[in-house]
């Protein structure tokens, strides 16, 4: 069959794909055709570049009822699915972006009343916490890679050993696999809640920490001042307390 006859055969889908376990991830459209995907795994590849997801995204679903997807043939034309890696599809109202029914509410004639009396407001709303947060890590002892970006959900954070995998695949050390993470003092981070939001660290392997002046030789100085300014706030607003969201750093990419 000639190209054009196969462009005829398969016209081009538009599908939305949602993070598995991400009630307030939007979702993100594709336009799914042969000719820029010539096999599943490709599509695959494509939508966990695209929709940052923490791991490698193996897995599509519906988002209702979690049927599986296991080719591109299967993809329907303004459909929505949920993305995820080898862990189980997890039932969330992802059509609705995170937004819940408060309890007290009720639908009278089509039209949905709320218990909550009009001068209170929504505060819980208002008071939603970050859904991901970012750091920048060094490759122990390594003065000529920059640190790369690393975004995190909120549910690989308390997944130590699957934070550990992610960043053994991002830092690509000569020693192997990332078996800690440091501070650029060296201390040792145990745990995901330690993390700080747009803070420096270093990936160690088995060899031992390298306390080396990683900020000064390969971060530009105005990325100096910002990280300043996050220690800063860090240790005045959040001392004593678990995993925090100081201060937003702007990408510098």
């Amino acid at each position: 069959m000639s190209s054009r006859g196969l462009a005829l055969a398969c016209p081009a889908k538009n599908v939305v794909v949602y993070r598995n376990g991400d009630p307030f991830f939007r979702g993100r459209k594709f336009v799914v055709n042969q000719r820029h995907f010539l096999t599943f795994e490709a599509f695959l590849n494509e939508v966990t570049r695209s929709i940052h997801a923490p791991l490698a995204v193996r897995n599509l679903y519906t988002p209702k009822h979690g049927h599986r997807v296991a080719e591109l043939a299967d993809l329907q034309d303004g459909c929505q699915y949920v993305a995820a890696g080898f862990e189980k599809f997890k039932r969330l109202d992802y059509l609705n972006h995170g937004r819940k029914e408060l309890r007290g509410t009720s639908k009278s004639n089509g039209v949905q009343t709320c218990a909550v009396p009009p001068w209170k407001p929504n505060t819980a709303v208002r008071q939603q916490k970050p859904t991901h947060l970012t750091i920048h890590v060094f490759r122990n002892g390594d003065l000529l890679s920059p640190p790369f970006q690393l975004i995190i959900s909120k549910g690989t954070l308390w997944q130590w050993d699957t934070l550990l995998a992610l960043l053994t695949e991002k830092a690509d050390l000569c020693s192997g696999a990332v078996n800690r993470l440091c501070r650029l003092d060296g201390t040792l981070v145990s745990s995901g809640e330690e993390l700080v939001n747009g803070s420096y660290y270093v990936a160690v392997g088995t060899e031992e920490y390298k306390k080396l002046p990683y900020m000064e030789l390969l971060v530009p100085s105005v990325c100096r001042t910002l990280w300043n300014g996050v220690q800063a706030n860090h240790k005045a607003l959040s001392k004593g307390k678990g995993m925090t969201t100081v201060l937003k750093m702007r990408s510098t990419e």
